[in-house]
């Protein structure tokens, strides 16, 4: 009679389903137009989750994602994360948003706020109509403002890499774009702070970012005299630093790892190095966050009811962006299709809103089951990007280099 696998053995057979799943159903259905291979990556998260592989094949599912093998996983899951949203952070291109802070401060204000106050209003609607959806731990302005926000992200990194695959990225309409998402995501990240306040620990997290400015100023004079192969490993020192201090705080480690790449100036290293790592990081280590995240789905109050709620939060966040957008469009004298443009290519999502719901779940701001309709939302939102907005490109190809 063989001998029972060991956690190594079970660990490894996880691995091999995380990234063959997915890889398979990409190239095999070829499904790149419409959902990227990180999107896909995403939807495997959720198939591979308890309320699926779980509900079919119980039995297997506890096998494979046992206790010590999601242990494991969740370790390289919060490093893989905490790299990305380091990424995410340094790619936040504010100088050229300062440079042109009139028509950033409009557009991306708008587009921040019409999809927010959308996502409050569906947020408020969950509420009067059943529980399920509040965290234990939440005020219920918490629960209203974090599901508000989640309808508002957009996802740069993401938005970045659907850009560069429908060449528009360098051009001035893609820069344009990268400023609209770069303002938004610092203002969402401090919408975010603002939720996980502790007023219990203020004094703790008070103490955090006096001393986070601090050392910042001093991180920033030693980055500015390193040559840029000691930066690398200095701001992974960085990177783990700031998460602990964050957590330590009551925030959030997540919240730690922005910050600490956000005060990174992006042209201390090689573009075409930080893209490569981008890269890397999508390759190697974020599948294992997808999959960490789809073990946390959950659909006790029902898979249609969960699907109603996924469809409410993703009217508003796309109702809301268009609208939003459009608004600016017609304060700024926009020429016609710019902001229908400019307004799908914002709807992007994915990983940066997923990180979001993973960290309002992580606080029991929310429960699963909205975890569950967010992590719908997010896919659905950002399959419907490139489909949606390649078409609008094609018909108005002069918008694209012309700048403003």
């Amino acid at each position: 009679m063989p001998a029972a696998m060991n956690t190594t053995e079970i660990f490894l057979i996880a691995m091999l389903i995380i990234l063959t799943a997915p890889y398979l159903i990409w190239r095999v259905g070829r499904t790149e137009y419409y959902a990227p291979l990180v999107v896909v990556q995403i939807i495997a998260g959720i198939l591979l989750g308890p309320g699926v592989l779980g509900a079919v094949f119980p039995e297997y599912y506890q096998f494979v994602f046992n206790p010590q093998v999601i242990q494991s996983l969740n370790g390289i899951a919060w490093w893989a994360v905490m790299l990305f949203v380091w990424i995410a952070g340094i790619e936040l291109d504010l100088h050229e948003a300062w440079k042109h802070r009139g028509e950033t401060v409009v557009t991306a204000g708008l587009a921040l706020l019409v999809p927010m106050l959308l996502g409050c209003a569906a947020a408020i609607g969950l509420l009067a109509h059943g529980d399920g959806w509040m965290g234990p731990q939440a005020l219920a302005w918490q629960f209203v403002l974090g599901m508000g926000m989640a309808c508002a992200v957009t996802a740069l990194p993401i938005l970045i890499l659907f850009m560069e695959k429908i060449g528009i990225l360098r051009e001035p309409l893609g820069q344009r774009v990268l400023r609209y998402a770069s303002f938004d995501d610092v203002a969402i990240w401090g919408v975010l702070a603002l939720i996980l306040m502790d007023w219990t620990r203020v004094g703790r997290q008070g103490a955090f970012l006096l001393a986070f400015a601090l050392a910042t100023l001093a991180f920033r004079a030693l980055m500015r005299r390193l040559p840029e192969r000691d930066r690398w490993y200095v701001g992974l020192i960085w990177l783990a630093a700031c998460g602990f201090a964050a957590d330590w705080a009551g925030l959030h480690f997540m919240v730690g790892a922005f910050l600490s790449g956000a005060v990174i100036d992006g042209r201390w290293f090689d573009r075409e190095q930080m893209d490569r790592l981008r890269h890397n990081v999508l390759l190697v280590v974020m599948p294992v966050f997808f999959l960490s995240t789809g073990l946390r789905t959950n659909w006790t109050l029902g898979g249609a009811t969960v699907f109603i709620a996924a469809g409410v939060l993703l009217f508003a966040a796309i109702a809301g962006k268009l609208a939003g957008v459009h608004l600016a469009g017609r304060i700024l004298r926009w020429e016609r299709g710019e902001a229908s443009i400019i307004g799908w290519l914002l709807q992007t999502k994915a990983l940066i809103m997923i990180i979001f719901a993973n960290i309002l779940l992580d606080k029991a701001i929310i429960t699963s089951e909205a975890f569950t309709a967010l992590l719908l939302m997010a896919v659905a939102s950002t399959m419907l990007t490139i489909p949606l907005a390649t078409p609008k490109l094609a018909r108005l190809a002069g918008l694209v280099s012309r700048s403003r």
